[in-house]
């Protein structure tokens, strides 16, 4: 038998993780256990809205159960470049917009279409963990671009530009930020739209979590701006403002010059979006928008949950300005190990799920992501149940040394 750490030689060299992932170890751990409190998956726990169901429902009934066009049913398309444009989004026509299943085939999608060998794709860290492996399927080379407290995790135009060099060819934007849940505040993003026309950067901005932001905060969409839209390709989608993820539905604008030949990319990874799904999202898009104010209050609810807990224990946070994600700070707790292995001893002892930030790309393992995926009761249980681990911690340390 192959030793379990010896790379298999049948298997690509772009296949980079050959072990089992740390969340995969996370979850078998879980099945051993009996309540289990999940706040790592981005996955709303609140269903889709009852308008939504009965769309994709009564499609089904009427024979959606075919291929669609590749880029999408034209009248989902018309209702997304009406919404990008009534939210000052840019201005497109229907077929500049592309259905996907999901944002996040968009993201490989993209990646295969524009990046060559070589080329350089600069990405936020810590930041959604998929935009390292599309670059890595493309061959093309991740520059990681190191966030910190000092900027509450949010990406800055300063912070980018000493990276850049000729073969620079794509920047990618996350806002509101996955895994830190943080904001680019407008200003910062014309800085960026600026520094990606001085040295002729594809921006992708990623603004699946745009509907969900909290407080004052609000989003800028960079293709909006003078010389974006040409250079701008736009990524959201329906499972998060929708609690959709199961659909698997997301969409992507951009210049006709390149969502055409993207979209050939499309065809052939999926031919097209269910038809099902591209029904209901359509009732998602056109139907009443409460239920997304809605769910944006109940977030914003269990936002103070968490960070009312965290408080009381002393630990560390960036301000949580949209998503519905904390990222804490573990080594604010002196507790003398990192947030990974505080992730599995907190699963296995308190029976509480989150994820360190090191599987975002974090340059330290400090830090870890909580999700307010719960119900208010069950996140303050969850904080209790840390609490009490983080004493338990505390007090192995103070154990002598045999």
């Amino acid at each position: 038998m192959m030793d379990r750490k010896t790379r298999d030689p049948r298997l690509a060299n772009r296949v980079k993780l050959s072990e089992e992932h740390l969340i995969t170890r996370m979850a078998n751990i879980a099945d051993g256990l009996k309540d289990v409190i999940k706040l790592g998956r981005g996955d709303p726990d609140l269903d889709t809205p009852p308008h939504i169901v009965k769309a994709g429902q009564d499609a089904l009934a009427n024979g959606a159960t075919h291929y669609t066009h590749p880029l999408g049913i034209l009248p989902l398309r018309e209702a997304i470049a009406a919404y990008v444009k009534n939210h000052d989004g840019g201005d497109y026509a229907p077929d500049e917009v592309m259905v996907t299943p999901g944002g996040q085939q968009a993201m490989f999608i993209i990646a295969l279409s524009l990046l060559n060998a070589g080329d350089e794709i600069l990405a936020p860290c810590p930041g959604y963990n998929p935009y390292h492996q599309a670059a890595e399927l493309a061959d093309a080379t991740l520059v990681k671009v190191p966030m910190t407290m000092a900027t509450n995790f949010t990406l800055t135009a300063e912070m980018i530009e000493p990276l850049i060099t000729p073969k620079s060819k794509m920047l990618v934007l996350i806002n509101p930020n996955n895994p830190t849940g943080t904001v680019t505040a407008p200003d910062e993003v014309r800085k960026i739209a600026e520094l990606c026309i001085k040295h002729d950067l594809i921006l992708l901005s990623d603004e699946i979590y745009a509907r969900l932001v909290y407080g004052n905060n609000s989003i800028l969409s960079p293709a909006s701006l003078p010389g974006m839209r040409e250079r701008t390709i736009t990524l959201s989608g329906f499972s998060k403002a929708y609690a959709m993820t199961g659909w698997r539905i997301g969409y992507i604008t951009g210049p006709k010059e390149l969502i055409t030949p993207m979209s050939e990319i499309n065809h052939a990874f999926a031919i097209s979006t269910a038809a099902v799904s591209q029904h209901a999202a359509l009732a998602a898009m056109t139907g009443p928008q409460d239920c997304v104010e809605e769910m944006r209050q109940t977030y914003d609810g269990r936002r103070a949950a968490i960070l009312e807990g965290l408080t009381k224990m002393g630990m560390r946070y960036a301000e949580p300005q949209g998503a519905f994600y904390v990222y804490a700070d573990v080594s604010s707790l002196d507790l003398g190990i990192t947030a990974s292995a505080f992730c599995e001893r907190l699963l296995a002892e308190g029976e509480v799920m989150i994820y360190p930030g090191a599987i975002y790309g974090d340059h330290t393992d400090d830090f870890v992501r909580m999700s307010m995926t719960q119900p208010v009761p069950r996140i303050r249980e969850a904080m209790d149940r840390m609490a009490t681990v983080i004493q338990t911690i505390r007090a192995d340390l103070r154990q002598p040394a045999l």
